[in-house]
Formats: C-alpha cells, sequence, structure tokens
C-alpha cells in the first residue's frame, strides 16, 4: 500500500476490476457510509471528449452522522464532501482504489474542532482501503 498526502492508496494487481468496485462499496456500507454519486469517468470522457480512456469510477461516499457533525461545525465544509472514493484499471492489470484523506483536507479549514471527525473519517476509510 502506498499513501499520498491527500488520498489513501492501494494497488490490488491481481483483483478484477468490477469486483473491487462491488467491494468497496460493501466495505463502504460496513463503515456507515452510502455511495451518494457514482462518476463513470471513462463513460464521460467518451462521451464530452470522444478520447477513450481505462474504467474508472469516482464514488461520492456519504456517513451522515460525521457529514452531519462536520457541517454543524463547520458549515461551509460541504465544499470538502462527499468523500471520494476512486476505483481504477492498472496499466498491466488489477486495479487501483484511491480514497482521500480528510484529515489532509480538512487541513485547510481553520477550525481545530473539525480535526477529531477528520480523523474518524479517515479512520474509516481506512479500514475500508486496508480490508479489500
Amino acid at each position: 500500500m502506498t499513501e499520498a498526502d491527500y488520498a489513501l492508496v492501494r494497488e490490488l494487481p491481481e483483483m478484477d476490476y468490477d469486483d473491487v468496485v462491488s467491494r468497496v462499496t460493501e466495505l463502504l456500507s460496513g463503515e456507515g457510509f452510502g455511495v451518494l454519486t457514482e462518476i463513470d469517468v471513462k463513460a464521460t470522457l467518451k462521451k464530452k471528449l470522444n478520447v477513450e480512456f481505462r474504467r474508472y469510477v469516482i464514488l461520492g461516499a456519504c456517513n451522515p452522522p460525521m457529514a452531519h457533525r462536520a457541517l454543524s461545525m463547520e458549515p461551509d465544509i460541504g465544499v470538502l464532501l462527499p468523500c471520494n472514493v476512486c476505483v481504477s484499471e492498472r496499466d498491466g492489470g488489477g486495479t487501483r482504489v484511491a480514497a482521500m484523506n480528510p484529515a489532509a483536507a480538512f487541513t485547510l479549514i481553520d477550525n481545530p474542532e473539525i480535526s477529531g471527525v477528520a480523523d474518524d473519517v479517515r479512520a474509516r476509510l481506512q479500514r475500508v482501503v486496508d480490508a479489500i
């Protein structure tokens, strides 16, 4: 597993893309997240730009109690919601998962109270990434 400052990343060289999308959705649910949006990047780029792209989906995941806590503390935090989780095909086979790191994103907010929510959400997303 690798991690960028803004994302929790896992390379899955032996796993099928469709299986990973299904598994990620299931694991998110187990951590209290629903998938509010599903953006098919490949289809969108084909439609809008007529270009070919690997299979790539952006899942907009939301944990309502966590979102409510964050919005109650910081009304404009909605610009950073939902938590995006990307699943994409890897060159040469397999799949890659990248989930937003809310602890990194929430550093943009000058409100120390929000860090507890960010840490909780990050821990949940890390468990999802680790469990795939």
